[in-house]
């Protein structure tokens, strides 16, 4: 993991504006805010080669992860993370559905004494999200977390797009809007999370994520901004070299080597 976190090292940092910055730069930046999002490709081990390396070095109070439920993040104790294969089963990590834990498991190893908080939306209250609304399911606080707002027209169609997008454009139209309002809950459940774990210990919390829910403009910082706007926020996103940057603006951005994923439409075309 050390040599895939060097490779990443050797691409510059960016500033959200397009400028160029040394990552020992991207850790300062970092260091000034209560709350760091730290974005991902889930399947590239260098961007978790880096999430590793920047918690151990920021030293969270507290990590918050969208893989795990709050159930998860309640079993994370310090014994269970000095032991790999314990932690992975007790997680049920196997059949969570996301890439391979020896990649994740050095996160959680870089800081053994951090409070563990999940902020992963059940995939029962998903599907319900889908068949009602994203305020139904977060409950009493929605219309803070402006979940009882319409999304502006332009934004919505942004979105939807970009669901079409992700799903290689096999979708029926008439499931895009609810794939955005999932992921828009998404985005309110990690934002919920974070400031839960901020205000139980004090802070500073990392928050390990995707790209998509780390971005300032729509992604968990947006509803972060809107219920805590005194609290200093911080966000990196991870691209890869022949993608470039993620969209949607970010503190930092830094490039990372490439994973070879074959085209991932593949899988849609057999069904």
């Amino acid at each position: 993991m050390r040599a895939l976190a060097a490779v990443l090292l050797c691409a510059p940092a960016a500033f959200a504006d397009g400028g160029e910055l040394h990552p020992a730069e991207t850790l300062r930046m970092l260091e000034d805010a209560r709350i760091v999002f730290l974005g991902e490709q889930h399947d590239n081990p260098a961007h978790h080669a880096r999430q590793a390396e920047l918690v151990a070095d920021l030293a969270p109070a507290a990590l918050v992860f969208e893989m795990l439920t709050e159930a998860q993040a309640g079993a994370v104790t310090p014994a269970l993370v000095a032991d790999r294969a314990a932690l992975e089963a007790a997680l049920g990590w196997a059949d969570s559905g996301w890439p391979d834990f020896a990649m994740y498991h050095p996160i959680f190893a870089a800081a053994p004494g951090a409070a563990v908080y999940g902020a992963a939306l059940p995939r029962a209250e998903a599907r319900q999200v889908m068949e009602g609304a994203a305020a139904d399911v977060f409950g009493a606080e929605a219309d803070r977390y402006g979940l009882t707002v319409p999304l502006p027209a332009d934004q919505q169609e942004a979105r939807e797009a970009l669901q079409a997008a992700a799903h290689c454009d096999v979708l029926p139209v008439e499931m895009l809007p609810g794939m955005v309002e999932v992921q828009r809950l998404r985005d309110a459940f990690l934002a919920r999370a974070a400031l839960a774990a901020l205000d139980e210990t004090g802070g500073p919390v990392v928050v390990i994520t995707g790209n998509g829910h780390a971005r300032r403009d729509w992604g968990a910082p947006a509803f972060l901004a809107r219920v805590a706007p005194d609290v200093p926020v911080a966000t990196l996103g991870q691209g890869e070299a022949s993608h470039g940057a993620p969209k949607g603006g970010f503190d930092a951005v830094e490039i990372g080597p490439d994973v070879d994923r074959g085209d991932p439409c593949d899988s849609f075309a057999t069904r």
